[in-house]
């Protein structure tokens, strides 16, 4: 009898760690326990694709309200004036697939700051005066950031849209301004009812906090509605057909370009470790390391500079870096010519598809694949120089089901070969079916220019060296294979309008 009592109890028990197990929230940990900061990130399972027909940017919308918002207790100035002498920061950045809110603080404010980072996400003023604000933020970005004043970011918007065309990726992430235009206080409230659930959820923590934070937050976002959302069916973008132009006319001093073609991998395939690597031969972000940066900026001074990336790339802040935390189901390849003169457009797009051309020919020979997997191996470890960076890419690496990004590039690059680099080159990389966008003041010079496949040829003021002039002669009459049916001239003032 008294062992049967015992099981019993025992069962009890562990039935009752079951069920608690299963109401737990998913949570990421750094526990460094002498390191005096604190970083957060929340994942929420909600993004631009989850944006109504009619109400796009009801996510990003949501999210800013949130963030630059108040708690039941505490206005937007309360917090921003309670934040400022702590040198602690909240902030919020949507994408496709994924919304984050991050959390930065020294851990002599941690109980405090926790109180407010946690009642934004758990208790949200939704105040009408702070969702005027940032329903009118938004709106000032695409209508005067975009359209007015950043011609790279409207280049690659513009690319981005023209890419993805009726598909669910296919408007910017902070939505249209007929739809912003559209949204209500009433949409933001239940937007949030309905996508902000616990097993939505995602929480990350690193620095040295005391581990009852992990209790008290898990109890705390408990209070959340269950229940999750049906993931948004991501259907196959539309194929290309030669090269497909779209061209934004807008007064401006030199023209941005943006170009390239989806591709069928994400850093949760194996391939993606070797296209890292001849991506960086190519075109490593601002980096002289990369052939388009040399031979556009370098050798003939034509832009700032030229960049390739094998998935969605935005920079973090005025760093080198890539910002975390912007995962996607599905990536794409793309060159980013930052603006070149007007007279120089045609030849600057033109070298840019020549080499990228050569690079699918010829691949990368023994000691250029050395050269920049070493490069690759060493460079990766600086992209975790914080906390917070260091956490996002651990929860990237949940998100797509892998082994930590940082770990797994050094894993992989070192058991790769050029046969392995110049592989992938050939299976993901293509010169032949590619969306292009610019954003430029001659539009239809140049659109004539593009379809006659007039010679764009090159002068320089000082002494250039005769292999660039060899090059040259042969750049200046690339063929560029412009679809007829598939260019188009667009006014600056109907981008991102609905």
């Amino acid at each position: 009898m008294k062992t049967k009592i015992i099981f019993s109890i025992v069962l009890i028990i562990s039935l009752g760690l079951c069920l608690s197990a299963g109401t737990k929230l998913n949570f990421t940990e750094i526990h460094l326990e002498e390191n005096p900061l604190i970083a957060f990130r929340i994942i929420v399972e909600s993004g631009a694709i989850d944006d109504p027909e009619g109400k796009e940017g009801l996510n990003a919308l949501t999210a800013a309200t949130i963030a630059n918002g108040g708690t039941g207790d505490l206005t937007f100035r309360d917090i921003r004036q309670t934040l400022y002498p702590w040198a602690a920061s909240i902030n919020v950045h949507f994408d496709k697939e994924i919304t984050v809110f991050t959390g930065n603080v020294h851990r002599d404010h941690l109980d405090e700051f926790y109180e407010i980072f946690s009642g934004l996400l758990l208790n949200p003023r939704f105040d009408e005066s702070d969702f005027r604000r940032n329903k009118t933020n938004l709106l000032n970005y695409l209508k005067n950031t975009l359209r007015g004043t950043n011609d790279e970011e409207l280049g690659k918007w513009a690319f981005q849209t023209f890419m993805y065309e009726n598909h669910p990726y296919g408007h910017v992430d902070a939505g249209t301004v007929q739809g912003l235009e559209s949204i209500t206080l009433d949409d933001v409230k239940e937007f949030y009812k309905r996508m902000y659930t616990r097993d939505n959820i995602r929480i990350g923590i690193a620095g040295g906090y005391d581990k009852s934070l992990i209790v008290t937050m898990d109890e705390d976002f408990a209070s959340l509605p269950s229940g999750g959302h049906q993931k948004v069916e991501l259907p196959e973008p539309k194929e290309i057909d030669d090269l497909e132009v779209l061209i934004v006319e807008k007064p401006n001093r030199a023209t941005a370009i943006s170009l390239g073609f989806p591709i069928d991998i994400t850093r949760a395939d194996e391939d993606f470790y070797p296209l890292m690597v001849a991506n960086s031969y190519f075109g490593e972000h601002r980096t002289f390391n990369g052939v388009l940066m040399n031979e556009l900026r370098g050798l003939r001074g034509l832009n700032y500079g030229t960049y390739s990336y094998i998935e969605n790339f935005i920079q973090h802040g005025g760093s080198t870096l890539m910002l975390p935390n912007v995962p996607r189901r599905q990536q794409y390849f793309s060159i980013w010519i930052r603006p070149v003169e007007h007279a120089t457009n045609h030849f600057a797009l033109r070298l840019a598809l020549y080499e990228l051309e050569k690079l699918i020919e010829n691949g990368l020979t023994e000691e250029e694949f050395e050269a920049t997997r070493d490069y690759m191996v060493n460079f990766s470890k600086l992209w975790t120089q914080t906390l917070s960076r260091r956490l996002g890419y651990m929860m990237d690496s949940e998100w797509y089901g892998t082994n930590y990004f940082i770990d797994k590039i050094e894993e992989q690059l070192m058991d790769l070969t050029v046969d392995d680099v110049n592989r992938a080159i050939r299976e993901h990389l293509q010169a032949d079916n590619i969306k292009i966008a610019a954003v430029t003041a001659n539009a239809q010079e140049f659109k004539n220019a593009l379809l006659e496949n007039r010679p764009s040829p090159i002068s320089y003021s000082g002494n250039v060296d005769d292999s660039v002039k060899e090059k040259d002669e042969i750049v200046k009459n690339y063929t560029l294979n412009i679809n007829p049916d598939r260019i188009r001239i667009v006014p600056v003032s109907e981008m991102f309008e609905k």
